[in-house]
């Protein structure tokens, strides 16, 4: 079973310091978060500020969380939707053209339950390009979507999903082909 008393941070994990992390916190909690819909361009400029690397006329609303936007890539007109939260413990990159709906989650970090200590650890999600994550998707750490992939919503992914298939379900499993017109 765990012990937390013996749970310690491993050094660099946040890849900046604790003072820096707070900083960025309180700019999505106010100047992030506050800022007016249409203000993608304010919303893409804080994140480069603080890291990021987003992509040309990527959209990313104001109330997505992202953990530590410094591990974050958003690539090429992008949708990023209402309260997605990106949970970047470790990287998390998004190709161009990829719409993440609303209320998807993204984990990149977990904890070992087999050790005492419970350690953390954090694991890259890569999400290639002309994806569709619909609404309230859970993507597990270290996964891997191949390029045009569409993932159905209320959908978990615990396992890489290949390229220009339509997934659904808990666990998300192969439906069709994606059909391109």
């Amino acid at each position: 079973m765990q012990k937390l008393d013996e749970f310690k941070l491993p050094k660099g994990f946040r890849g900046r310091s604790g003072f820096f992390v707070q900083i960025w916190w309180f700019t999505q909690a106010t100047l992030f978060r506050f800022s007016p819909q249409f203000m993608y361009g304010w919303r893409r400029f804080l994140l480069r500020l603080f890291g990021a690397k987003i992509g040309k006329n990527a959209i990313i609303r104001p109330t997505v969380k992202i953990t530590y936007p410094w591990k974050v890539k958003i690539g090429n007109y992008s949708w990023i939707g209402d309260d997605v939260n990106l949970y970047s413990l470790g990287e998390i990159d998004v190709g161009n053209n990829v719409v993440i709906s609303q209320k998807s989650y993204l984990c990149t970090g977990s904890h070992d339950y087999s050790k005492n200590n419970f350690p953390i650890y954090a694991k890259k999600i890569t999400i290639e390009d002309e994806c569709w994550i619909a609404t309230d998707v859970y993507i597990a750490p270290g996964i891997h979507i191949g390029k045009g992939a569409i993932i159905g919503a209320r959908s978990s992914v615990f396992k890489n999903l290949e390229r220009g298939k339509i997934y659904i379900g808990s666990p998300a499993t192969f439906v069709k082909n994606r059909e391109v017109g």
